[in-house]
């Protein structure tokens, strides 16, 4: 393999490790959001 095609392995290798690992660190961080209480909310229903 000459030096070219290594070069960009490595850095494609890298792009993607490093998008997978912002987004894995979005979501393990991210808030929780408050879901509706569907009993409740349907009450008046019949």
């Amino acid at each position: 393999m000459n030096s070219s095609a290594l070069t960009l392995m490595l850095l494609s290798e890298g792009i993607v490790t490093a998008f997978t690992v912002y987004f894995f660190y979005l979501v393990l961080t991210a808030k929780p959001k408050p879901e509706p209480d569907s009993f409740s909310e349907n009450d008046d229903r019949e």
